[in-house]
């Protein structure tokens, strides 16, 4: 059921983690505790069956009373498991997305297709299609059409007077959402607030431009009072934040990713002004940028946040007026 703004008082709802080992970094997902309970984000295949209903037990909840499945934004690692949790539900549960990641979750091939895109054109991988298409059988548990689409400022009420704010922050993705617990402060970013990135060590997201105005947006009009984020994202010590920053914490998150975007994107521009070259190193064609910023992580490592950002800023200068 959708509402409008106003027609519930929200209460507060208990929220706990549902963590998912994968790779070099956890999956974070959240069970929001509500009369009709819901879970952020999925993870992959394997979590909701292997992580999320153990957990849910263990908080004296089963998994089949979920009646929501709140997708943050169309990436495997946030969307592979929605199929195995909506059927875990008895196909109760609404699932809810961007519209303009939709096509994500309703198709595995739309995930190669993005890959092809970009990463593929910069890690020279030969096997790069084949080893993305197992990847995607493997990791996204099914194919699906959501129930609700988003475009953002809707509002779910999951019963009790509990109501859930959709928030359109594009960046990461075209599609990114933020969904807030009305009343409670409460904010789930999924990857939408990158700090210093994951295990990689550098923030990952598509457009720079609406990347920076989403993070200005949740900083100065959400105002977040816990901040949960989608993975263990890093300060710029190296250490990673807690899985829900509070209070000015929260705040530093955000401001730290916006000073980080600043810095990468004013060496970028710089750079990518003097036009590309290719060379043998992995960075190429972006090899000066690494170098100014001395970042030195492996970017042939998926999902190869360096990349996907550094294209995305290339993209964004050859779009610049001047330039076309």
């Amino acid at each position: 059921m959708l509402l409008f703004e106003g027609e519930t008082m929200a209460q507060d709802v208990d929220i706990h983690p549902l963590v998912s080992p994968w790779g070099r970094f956890g999956l974070y997902s959240f069970f929001v505790d509500a009369p009709e309970p819901a879970i952020v984000d999925t993870g992959i295949a394997s979590s909701p069956a292997d992580g999320m209903a153990p957990a849910l037990r263990r908080l004296g909840r089963d998994i089949t009373e979920v009646r929501w499945i709140l997708l943050t934004h169309g990436h495997i690692d946030h969307l592979g498991g929605a199929h195995a949790l909506w059927e875990l539900t008895g196909r109760r549960a609404k699932v809810v997305i961007h519209r303009s990641d939709a096509h994500l979750l309703r198709s595995r091939r739309a995930h190669v297709e993005q890959y092809l895109e970009v990463r593929h054109r910069y890690l020279r991988d030969p096997q790069g299609e084949a080893a993305q298409t197992e990847a995607a059988a493997k990791v996204i548990s099914g194919e699906m059409e959501p129930d609700v689409l988003l475009e953002g400022g809707e509002i779910l009420t999951l019963g009790g007077g509990v109501t859930v704010s959709a928030h359109h922050v594009p960046g990461h993705t075209a599609g990114s959402v933020a969904y807030v617990v009305d009343g409670q402060g409460a904010a789930f970013v999924g990857d939408a607030v990158q700090a210093h990135g994951a295990a990689n060590g550098f923030p990952g997201y598509e457009d720079p431009r609406a990347y920076r105005a989403s993070l200005e947006y949740l900083r100065d009009e959400v105002r977040p009072r816990v901040l949960y984020l989608g993975h263990p994202y890093r300060g710029a010590d190296g250490e990673a934040y807690e899985i829900g920053p509070r209070g000015e914490r929260a705040r530093r998150v955000l401001q730290e990713s916006l000073d980080l975007e600043e810095w990468i994107g004013d060496v970028a521009d710089r750079h990518l002004g003097q036009g590309l070259r290719e060379t043998d190193s992995a960075y190429s064609p972006f090899a000066p940028v690494a170098e100014e910023l001395g970042y030195e992580g492996d970017p042939t490592l998926e999902p190869s946040p360096f990349l996907t950002t550094l294209h995305g800023y290339r993209r964004r200068l050859e779009a610049a007026p001047e330039n076309t």
